[in-house]
Order: structure tokens, then C-alpha cells, then sequence
């Protein structure tokens, strides 16, 4: 049997038939990447928890106790952790997403497979330290006694759809560019700096100006990070208002960087 491959005519989205024709592939690279993170490590899947309670615990000593900065009337550890833990999800996923492709240039050069496998395959395998992270969050919320997280947890499979639309679309976005431009990785570091406080995980949207919130609401993260709280810590309201914004900004980032990425496709073994 021969099996031909050639270029389609014109360009198209993506082909949802392709993909799960490559779901071996996918799950393999989801599989690679765990282990690569986690293998010849002492505590294992262990900094999945340390890593989002490593950073609340400093933040709550630097923002909490010696800033004061005001938490919204809950302590400031459990606000400080319900926003870390989205937050987290979506630096690694940009960042490892981002170098996805240079990282697998050996295997682009040489097989053909559906590139937008290897920035998805990085977003699937986040979700495992995501969902690791948020069961410690629900052992410290009932700890702390909050005991309502039922209506957190319906809202839950709908932030973080929006959270993986948002991380995939920047990390398409940035894996294709930095096969173009290599430089890409050095400014990644800032921009994921700079975007961290451009969200409110250190600060709640009540310290950002009544004429400001539209604009502060284009930041996906604004409305994933404080519905995700609001959800579980009933403190207030589920602040709608920023989440539909940052929702459809999300859905424009997917969509334009998977335009991109698939644009961009066909020129990736020449020029890696």
C-alpha cells in the first residue's frame, strides 16, 4: 500500500480527522512530557503542589503581610492561591508551548504529522499539574472552612476551557513566530512577567478604577482569574461583566493564532 502526501490545495482551518488519526502521536507527546518533567525527580509530581503554594506563600508574606494589599475581606493565602493556581496553567502552557516546535525540529524535519499536535500536546499535559494543584486548593478551602464549592466546581470545566482557549491561542501564536524568530524566547520571560501583573492574582479588580475595568476586562485572565475566586469563595458576586469580555477576547486569540500557526505551517521544515 502506498500512501501519498502532498500539500491541499489553498489553505484550510484544520482537519479534525487528521488529528484524531494522530491521537497516538498526541497522547505519546502528552505522556514525553510528563515524564520528561518529572523524571530523576526527587518529589515527582510533588511540584505540582509546590509550585502554586511555594508562590502564594511568598506573595502572601510580600503582598499580604508586608504590602497589606487588600484581599477582598478572605485571607489573603486562599485568594492569593485560587488565582495562582489558573495563573500557573497558563505560564507553562505559553512557555512551553511557545518552544514546542523548535524543541521538536529533529522530528519536523523528518515525519509529517499535524504540527499544531506539539503546542496541544503541551496544553493537555499542563492539565494534569492543573487538576493536581486544584485538588490541594479544595483540601485548603474546606480547611479553612469553606464548605459551598459546589457551584465552583460547575463553573469549573467552563474557566478552564476559556483558560486552555487563551493559553493555546498565545502559544500558537508565539511557537510559530519563534521559528521564524528566535528571539521569541528571550522576550517570553518578560511578557509572562509583565502579564502576571496585568492580572489580579496579587490584587483584587476592586483597586483597578471604575473607567478602567472594560479595558483591564481584554485580559482573558482578568475573568478566568476572578470568576474562578468568586466561585469558590462566594466573597462576591461572579463578575459576568469581565468575563464575557475576556471570553471573546479569548476566543479571538484561539482563533486568529490558529490561523496563524496553520498559515504559517507549511514553512516550518524549510526554515527551523
Amino acid at each position: 500500500m502506498h500512501i501519498h502526501i502532498k500539500p491541499t490545495d489553498g489553505w484550510k482551518l484544520f482537519s479534525s480527522t487528521e488529528l484524531l488519526h494522530y491521537k497516538d502521536l498526541l497522547w505519546f507527546l502528552v505522556v514525553r512530557g510528563v515524564k520528561a518533567k518529572y523524571a530523576q525527580s526527587v518529589l515527582g509530581v510533588g511540584w505540582a503542589i509546590i509550585q502554586p503554594l511555594l508562590s502564594t506563600i511568598i506573595f502572601t508574606v510580600v503582598f499580604g503581610y508586608l504590602a497589606k494589599v487588600e484581599s477582598e475581606g478572605v485571607p489573603y493565602f486562599i485568594f492569593n492561591l485560587l488565582g495562582n493556581i489558573p495563573w500557573v496553567y497558563f505560564a507553562s502552557t505559553v512557555n512551553d508551548a511557545a518552544g514546542s516546535l523548535v524543541a521538536n525540529a529533529g522530528l519536523i524535519t523528518k515525519v509529517y504529522f499535524p504540527r499544531l499536535v506539539l503546542p496541544l500536546s503541551t496544553a493537555v499535559a499542563k492539565l494534569i499539574d492543573f487538576f493536581i494543584a486544584f485538588i490541594v486548593a479544595l483540601v485548603v478551602l474546606l480547611i479553612f472552612g469553606y464548605k459551598n464549592l459546589l457551584w465552583g466546581i460547575v463553573l469549573l470545566p467552563f474557566f478552564l476551557l476559556i483558560l486552555i482557549l487563551t493559553s493555546l491561542g498565545i502559544g500558537m501564536w508565539l511557537s510559530a513566530l519563534a521559528v521564524q524568530f528566535r528571539d521569541v524566547k528571550h522576550v517570553l520571560s518578560f511578557i509572562i512577567q509583565l502579564l502576571m501583573y496585568l492580572a489580579p492574582i496579587v490584587y483584587p479588580t476592586s483597586n483597578v478604577p471604575t473607567r478602567l475595568h472594560f479595558i483591564y476586562s481584554l485580559n482573558p485572565l482578568v475573568g478566568i482569574i476572578e470568576g474562578f475566586r468568586s466561585a469558590f469563595l462566594m466573597h462576591q458576586p461572579i463578575p459576568w461583566n469581565f468575563i464575557l469580555v475576556g471570553s471573546f477576547v479569548s476566543i479571538i486569540l484561539f482563533l486568529s493564532g490558529l490561523i496563524y500557526f496553520i498559515k504559517s505551517e507549511r514553512k516550518f521544515a524549510d526554515i527551523i
